[in-house]
């Protein structure tokens, strides 16, 4: 992952940095909505053997997107804080 450099003509620390940490609350929102979002068996079970489970896997596989998103915005809010 390609991490910003702080420089003079760069854009300022506490720019990124709010940037960033506004960037990973919409996530942690977005996360949560779709958490409960989940997937009910009510709603699967009129389509046949497996529509529930499959539901359920691509339930997984959105959420698991968003937390690799979330975690790789949160390591670079994490070096804008620490680095020079």
């Amino acid at each position: 992952m390609k991490l910003p450099t702080l420089h003079l003509t760069g854009t300022s620390r506490s720019t990124l940095a709010e940037g960033y940490e506004v960037a990973c609350n919409a996530l942690r929102d977005a996360l949560a909505a779709v958490q409960d979002a989940a997937p009910n068996t009510r709603d699967y079970y009129p389509q046949g053997e497996g529509a529930y489970t499959q539901a359920q896997t691509e339930h997984g596989t959105r959420i698991a997107r968003l937390t690799s998103v979330l975690f790789e915005l949160q390591q670079i809010q994490e070096h804008v804080a620490t680095h020079a």
